[in-house]
Parts: C-alpha cells; sequence; structure tokens
C-alpha cells in the first residue's frame, strides 16, 4: 500500500493546530463536494479530503499516523506493515481503533487508512484480542466503529459497509445517536454478532451539538446591517432564511426543527445558524468607490 501525506491533502503544515485543521478541511470540502464541484475528478478529491480529515481530527490517530510519518515517508512510498501489523510491537504498541465510513460521497477509505487504523496487535481486524483491546466482546461477537454522514442519520437510510472480507447492507434508524449499536446477528468471526458502533463522520458545513446542528453563514456586510432573505443549507435541503436589520458576526439564528430527528419519542433537534460577515473583495472600480463612500460614512465610528 502506498503512503498519504495527509497534510499535504489538507494543505496544512504538520504543525498545524486543531482549529487550523478543520478550516482547512471545511475550506477544500466546499470546494470539491461532488454536488457543487464542477472539477474533474472532484469526488475523489472529496473523498481524500474526508479521509484526510478522520486521520487528524482525533488526537490518538493523529499521533498514530505522525509516528509512522515520522519514518521518513512520502506520497507514494510502498509502506509494509511491521510484524503484527500497525498497532504491534513494530508500531510502538499503539493500539488501533476499526473505523468504517458508511455510505455517501466521504465512504469507502483508502487500503492505507484501513491498514494503519483498522488493524491491531495480533493479527487485524476480528484477530485474537490481547490485554487492552477491544476485538471482541466477552461473547466472541466482533465489535467495529461505523462512521455515518449525517444526512444519513437524518432520513434514515442503508449504507454499504465492507468489513470481514464481506459487504453488508446496513439500515441506519433514523436519528440514531453516537454509541448506539446496530447488531448484524450471526455476521461476526467465529459465528459470533458483528456489532456496529455508531459515530458520526465529519461533515463540512455542519457541527453536531446535541440533537441540534450548527451552521456557519457567509453574510455580507449589507444584508447583515439591512437585513436580506438568504439560502441556508440543512440536512433536509436548502430554504429560505430572514436575516433580521443589524445583525452582527456571530448572532445565532435558530431553525426550528431542522436538526437531527428525535428517536423514542424525543423531539427533534434545532438548526443553529452562525452569521459570519465577511466583505467581498472589490473587483471593478466602482466597487472600490463604493468601499471608499462606506469608509468615509464610517469615519469616526468606534
Amino acid at each position: 500500500m502506498q503512503f498519504k501525506d495527509y497534510y499535504e491533502i489538507l494543505g496544512v503544515e504538520p504543525n498545524a493546530g486543531d482549529a487550523e485543521i478543520k478550516t482547512a478541511y471545511r475550506r477544500k470540502a466546499r470546494k470539491y463536494h461532488p454536488d457543487v464541484s464542477k472539477e474533474a475528478g472532484a469526488e475523489e478529491t472529496f473523498k481524500a479530503i474526508n479521509e484526510a480529515y478522520e486521520a487528524l481530527r482525533d488526537p490518538d490517530k493523529r499521533k498514530a499516523y505522525d509516528q509512522l510519518r515520522a519514518r521518513g515517508y512520502r506520497p507514494g512510498d510502498e509502506v509494509r506493515p511491521p510484524p503484527g501489523g500497525f498497532g504491534g510491537p513494530g508500531a510502538g504498541g499503539v493500539d488501533f481503533d476499526e473505523i468504517f465510513a458508511g455510505g455517501g460521497a466521504g465512504g469507502g477509505f483508502s487500503d492505507f487508512f484501513e491498514e494503519l487504523f483498522g488493524r491491531r496487535a495480533g493479527g487485524g481486524f476480528g484477530g485474537q484480542a490481547g490485554p487492552g483491546t477491544r476485538g471482541h466482546a466477552p461473547r466472541g461477537d466482533t465489535r467495529a466503529r461505523l462512521a455515518v454522514p449525517l444526512e444519513t442519520v437524518y432520513r434514515g437510510d442503508s449504507v454499504r459497509v465492507p468489513v470481514l472480507g464481506k459487504t453488508f447492507d446496513v439500515r441506519i434508524p433514523k436519528g440514531i445517536r453516537p454509541g448506539q449499536v446496530v447488531r448484524l446477528p450471526g455476521q461476526g468471526q467465529h459465528g459470533g454478532d458483528l456489532l456496529l458502533e455508531i459515530e458520526y463522520a465529519a461533515h463540512p458545513d455542519f457541527e453536531v451539538d446535541g440533537r441540534n446542528i450548527i451552521h456557519s453563514l457567509p453574510v455580507a456586510p449589507w444584508d447583515a446591517a439591512l437585513g436580506a432573505t438568504l439560502s441556508v443549507a440543512t440536512l433536509g435541503g436548502r430554504v429560505e432564511l430572514k436575516i433580521p436589520p443589524g445583525s452582527e458576526a456571530g448572532r445565532k439564528l435558530r431553525l426550528r426543527g431542522r436538526g437531527l430527528p428525535g428517536s423514542g419519542g424525543a423531539a427533534a433537534g434545532d438548526q443553529l445558524v452562525e452569521l459570519e460577515i465577511q466583505a467581498p473583495t472589490p473587483r471593478t472600480e466602482a466597487q472600490t468607490a463604493a468601499y471608499g463612500t462606506l469608509r468615509e460614512a464610517f469615519s469616526g465610528e468606534a
């Protein structure tokens, strides 16, 4: 398998902080999202961006990846797992979780990612679990974590999951919560069950706070000052949102019921739209003159 430089894919330095990595991910993911990008190879680029972010956003996975990268590998270099696989003695005793991306444009991680993070000491996925590993529950069930796109959680849908040399169509209940488990009877190792623990996949446009969804909306200064009605992305599609006059950066507007669905009688969450005021770069003489007029009008303002 070939080494991938996840920092290079996201366009950040190896010493980049979490906030910088998140910003770079969002910028690139929005640019190459298959639903909006017309560039050749946008879907493959989008998958690579998602894979890089999945590797770097988690401190444990980032530490493990950095350990491998420190050996001097460069993009395209052939990587051979140490004896016992990654996570064994040759990798410094790092323990890796099994993680699979389910469905959507961001699903389907590379062999490099799955080899690095999807196997552990003792022979890979579902192997004999040593002390401190979670390869098997006491009954001999096989456990794995399944990263599910937020859109799938919102509407409830099936995702394709490659694991243990097989591919399963797994039904994801609407509104499922992180940490809940989907059980596939008899599909684990040695006739045990396959237990898929749900986590939410990273999304370029949305963050999750309980059942609420948080979304940053770029707003032009004049729309914030004078008020406007703008189109806003939600998990259920675009909707119109009224921006009140005199809005300031950081103001949060609520779209009720547009968050993640409730389950077991729980109410759906809301979408909180945080206004991000952005002044466009002037590209014509008229626009430059307009900025000059604004500067004169607001001169002396605190």
